[in-house]
């Protein structure tokens, strides 16, 4: 009973050290390739699992993807900007921070057009690309704007159509700190 006992441990030994491998780029055996190698489906080809025989399915409707808000202005009339003016509100604070990253987005994004003060004497019109000036941010009507309504013609553009739809390319949060970076250059 004794060796028994002593030959099965040995053996147990021996099987588990020669399954020990030192070759990182070996798994080792597969018992159930069903569930390792699965047939997968390439983006935008057929695929016999799904009714209209498409891989990428669109999202069910109504729905909207996680940590996203839908923007409730879906015009940019004239009315549609006075209403944004007067239900939006910036929810930053107007940090060293906040002001430091505006200026990074406005120079990304704004700097091209309304130029390093706001003036509206960017690249594009100096350089004559674009046969409009754009509109100065410091002086005049926009600078009396509520945040609301700059925040709408940067979203959607503006109703005169000179300036594109910017929501596309400048997130939520960074057109608030546009806004606070612009309203620290009027001062």
């Amino acid at each position: 009973m004794k060796n028994s006992v002593t030959f099965f441990i040995l053996i147990l030994f021996v099987a588990g050290l020669s399954s020990c491998n030192k070759d990182q780029n070996n798994p080792g055996y597969t018992f159930y390739p069903d569930m390792q190698y699965s047939q997968a489906y390439e983006t935008y080809t057929t695929n016999p699992v799904f009714a209209d025989g498409y891989t990428n399915l669109a999202p069910a409707e109504g729905t909207i993807p996680r940590g996203y808000m839908p923007y409730p202005y879906q015009s940019k009339s004239t009315d549609e900007q006075i209403k944004a003016g007067l239900e939006l509100t910036n929810p930053l604070e107007a940090t060293d921070a906040v002001l430091a990253e505006g200026k990074r987005q406005y120079d990304i994004f704004c700097i091209s057009c309304h130029g390093d003060a706001g003036l509206g004497d960017g690249h594009l019109y100096t350089s004559g690309l674009f046969p409009a000036k754009p509109t100065s941010l410091v002086e005049g009507r926009v600078k009396d704007l509520p945040d609301g309504e700059i925040y709408h013609v940067i979203t959607l553009g503006s109703v005169s159509g000179l300036m594109g739809a910017h929501g596309s390319q400048v997130r939520p949060e960074n057109r608030w700190k546009i806004i606070h970076y612009v309203r620290s250059i009027t001062k």
